[in-house]
């Protein structure tokens, strides 16, 4: 499971986890002191056999169910299933093929069935139910990884959404596969599974495993069968059905499928085509090649998370929908493929025993984008997207008073967080450099072979790292997977020239004890380099070393990998020195930090020109981020390098990040740079030119934005949207309602405000109802991330300006009238 879909590391995210409220920050909480133990086992799920069909109008599924099980050692005479919100019909034991009626309880959680006799361990035995699930009809709660959790989606069945497809989908993680048919819905519950999916004979239908047959029926419809011979969990059960085209690739002689809405099929190869090589990298890596008779992916609407690694069958929001001019400014979903994709070896192949393990299978599948994006982009691309996930979890004041591993939480859900993910991937990262990249490999193979098609947990992680590395991880497990927070380090130097001896003075200055930090001290001294290796135990250290000349530089944490915040007392010169030498993303990312606020200094001024000659893009965006154009010295030495990259770097973002900084000049000898800028394919670029045409003259901008509306997409949309709220009218409203429904969050966080300005323009009660619906959706969706705050100012805002506009004519101010009333309904039921 991925949380929300690559969200980079602006207002929103910052708002997203420095205002998440953790339930276990609730000390008096007595849900807090419940024990979380692995769910015990009295039966054994086996075999899972199930036939399904759809009532599109009511939204119901009609099933039949076939459960094979065994006592799992004791004897038993019972069986406990869940099965949320059903209308159970009939629950009988299969016998000779015919079906004994059983007694039963049932109070629409579960079901509590009397079998026929008492089966022991050896003894298997054959459930059948018939139900009807009902998921709209269920009340529940998802988490900050899923936002709902009913189990079964029916999307637009009613057809009444013009321009949506109809899509039935599912959604089993953690515990709402039992939504739609009876099952133990437990981790620790592995079984096969055999699926019959009846559906209208147009629509494509998707499932875990094969397909085995399908059958006509003489109503329109079609049966489906789908075979998983390999046992799985029940919240890995998947089934997707809907008008899709599906892409045929593959590894080796795996089948590779790609399941897109025919808009975007052309471009599957463009969207997914990568996932053949990332099957490759991982199985080698591993060394166990994808343990699964197929892989395939599917892109859906309305989708309750960013994807979910379903066994053989991924599930993605619509966010990885991309043309192939829209992919020229990148991938929206490379990393999440990489991270799904790992997850069929952690989280499927091997699952995590419980909810409190989850980081077993999430820190995984976050380590494998780091792992994929260094190995695809090189290391500055993997260093990147490990130190913005560090950041994540560093930002979130709450997360650290959370264990990675959590046997206390007042709900399940709760362990979906920035913890259990950014944190867990970046412990796992740190391990793989004290390791090293072979120890850490064979201890990922031993983890996965010892515990293959059944469940982890930590204790059997740190087990299979000590018999890969022969070293002792109890002190490693102790502190970062059963202990809360990270260190906060700060380093000072002191050099005395007299005994030539270099002392740098390391504290720990967090509240909890000291962490045990391995890792590595580069010297730099007459322009050679010394790597020395240390071991951090206690809070306060120095560390001594003897020198033949004043250091130029010593680079404590040299390999930038320590899940610390830090407070480093370089001068700015030491770090002008450790960008041009130091070989690390993060060693001129530190650096370039530290000169943006000293950038009168000429050493300051040398960093940020080195940064904006970066080989890594990365880098060259955040300096040009930096730049400081009221200072006219840094002006004049980067506005020709900026001219520059606004016509020649081969980096689009880089690119367009140039142009808006000229546009922001307001200068009218650039027009020709932005009118140019108009003709690329990038829509980044050419959203970066129009805003500078726009700075410049918004009429001529208002009349280039009529032409390009129809071709646009993603960020030239956000800024046609602008410039139509501040130049446009009522006529404009449906383009830029079209653009903030059709956008992911960031950019709907992006443009909500000019889409207020919008809406502020309206007069048409129904076309401001809907705009006013879709902003109230998005405060809804994701008021539990910290907007609430936010989105009442914007709603004041619409509000102060429906007020304003109150004039004497009657039907204007019957209709403001109306629209203030609704506005402060909105209003209320959004706080």
């Amino acid at each position: 499971m991925k949380l929300l879909k690559n969200i980079t590391y602006i207002l929103f995210l910052s708002l997203l986890w420095a205002n998440i409220t953790f339930a276990q920050k609730k000390t008096d909480n007595p849900t807090l002191k419940i024990y979380r133990a692995t769910a015990t086992k009295i039966n054994n799920l086996i075999h899972t056999k199930l036939d399904v069909r759809f009532d599109y109008k009511k939204q119901y599924l009609y099933g039949k169910a076939w459960i094979t099980l065994k006592p799992y050692i004791y004897p038993t005479d019972s069986l406990t299933l869940d099965a949320k919100g059903m209308d159970i019909k009939t629950v009988a034991v299969v016998k000779t093929g015919k079906n004994i009626p059983l007694k039963y309880s049932y109070d629409s959680l579960l079901l509590k069935i009397n079998l026929d006799k008492t089966y022991n361990s050896t003894d298997s035995y054959t459930i059948f139910v018939n139900y009807t699930a009902k998921p709209n009809e269920l009340k529940t709660k998802g988490s900050q990884a899923i936002t709902d959790a009913k189990g079964l989606y029916f999307i637009n069945p009613d057809s009444t959404q013009k321009g949506k497809p109809v899509q039935i989908w599912t959604q089993g993680e953690t515990e709402a596969s039992s939504v739609w048919f009876p099952t133990i819905d437990k981790p620790n519950q592995k079984t096969t599974q055999e699926i019959t999916l009846t559906v209208p004979s147009k629509y494509i239908t998707l499932s875990n495993g094969a397909i085995i047959s399908q059958k006509k029926n003489p109503d329109g419809t079609r049966s489906d069968t789908w075979k998983m011979d390999k046992p799985h969990a029940p919240y890995l059960f998947m089934m997707a059905v809907g008008n899709f085209k599906v892409y045929h690739d593959k590894w080796k002689n795996i089948p590779v499928d790609y399941y897109l809405e025919p808009e975007y099929a052309p471009y599957a190869k463009d969207i997914f085509g990568l996932t053949p090589e990332m099957i490759g990298f991982f199985s080698s890596k591993l060394g166990i090649d994808y343990p699964w008779n197929k892989y395939a992916q599917i892109a859906v609407r309305d989708y309750v998370s960013g994807a979910m690694e379903n066994t053989t069958a991924t599930l993605h929001g619509d966010f990885v929908h991309q043309t192939k001019r829209e992919l020229i400014d990148g991938s929206a979903g490379e990393d999440v493929i990489a991270h799904e994709l790992f997850h069929q070896w952690f989280g499927d192949y091997v699952t995590a025993e419980s909810w409190s393990n989850l980081s077993v299978n999430e820190s995984f599948a976050d380590l494998s984008e780091t792992l994929w994006l260094e190995y695809k982009h090189g290391k500055d691309a993997g260093d990147e997207h490990n130190f913005e996930a560090m950041q994540a979890y560093l930002n979130s004041a709450q997360a650290k008073t959370k264990n990675l591993i959590r046997f206390y939480y007042a709900d399940k859900e709760e362990v979906f967080d920035v913890v259990t993910y950014q944190k867990g991937g970046r412990i796992l990262n740190m391990l793989r450099t004290y390791l090293g990249n072979t120890v850490f490999y064979k201890g990922l193979n031993h983890y996965l072979t010892q515990n293959a098609l059944g469940n982890g947990e930590a204790h059997q992680l740190r087990l299979a790292f000590e018999k890969a590395s022969g070293k002792d991880l109890n002190w490693f497990f102790n502190q970062w997977y059963y202990s809360p927070g990270h260190p906060d380090l700060k380093i000072t130097y002191k050099w005395d020239d007299a005994s030539k001896t270099q002392t740098v003075y390391l504290a720990q200055t967090q509240d909890e004890e000291a962490f045990k930090l391995p890792m590595k001290i580069d010297v730099y001294v007459a322009g050679k380099k010394q790597t020395h290796p240390y071991f951090m135990t206690s809070k306060l250290d120095s560390v001594v070393l003897k020198l033949s000349a004043k250091p130029d530089l010593v680079n404590i944490d040299a390999d930038k990998i320590l899940l610390a915040t830090k407070k480093d007392d370089k001068t700015i010169e030491q770090f002008a020195f450790q960008y041009a030498n130091a070989p690390q993303y993060l060693d001129r990312l530190e650096a370039l930090k530290a000169a943006s606020t000293k950038l009168g200094n000429t050493f300051a001024q040398k960093i940020l020109m080195l940064a904006l000659a970066d080989k890594y893009e990365g880098l060259r965006l955040a300096a040009i981020q930096a730049i400081d154009l009221e200072n006219p010295e840094i002006k004049n030495a980067t506005l020709p390098i900026l001219i520059d990259m606004a016509k020649n770097d081969n980096k689009t973002k880089v690119k367009a990040a140039a142009l808006e900084v000229l546009a922001s000049l307001n200068d009218v000898a650039y027009i020709e740079l932005f009118n140019n800028a108009i003709k690329e394919q990038s829509y980044a670029v050419q959203s970066a030119g129009l805003k500078g045409i726009a700075e410049l003259d918004i009429d001529a901008a208002f009349k280039l934005a009529k032409k390009l509306e129809n071709e646009s997409k993603g960020a030239l949309s956000n800024t046609i949207s602008s410039i139509y709220a501040n130049k446009g009218d009522e006529n404009n409203f449906e383009f830029v309602n079209k653009a903030f429904e059709k956008a992911g969050v960031q950019q709907k966080f992006n443009t909500v405000g000019a889409f207020a300005t919008m809406l502020g323009k309206i007069n048409d009660v129904q076309n401001f109802k809907t705009g006013l619906n879709q902003i109230k959706k998005f405060t809804i969706d994701n008021k539990k991330y910290g907007i609430g705050a936010f989105m009442q100012n914007i709603f004041n805002s619409i509000l102060k300006t429906k007020t304003e506009n109150i004039t004497t004519s009657a039907v204007t101010n019957d209709n403001l009238k109306a629209q203030i009333e609704y506005l402060k309904s909105t209003i209320e039921a959004t706080k």
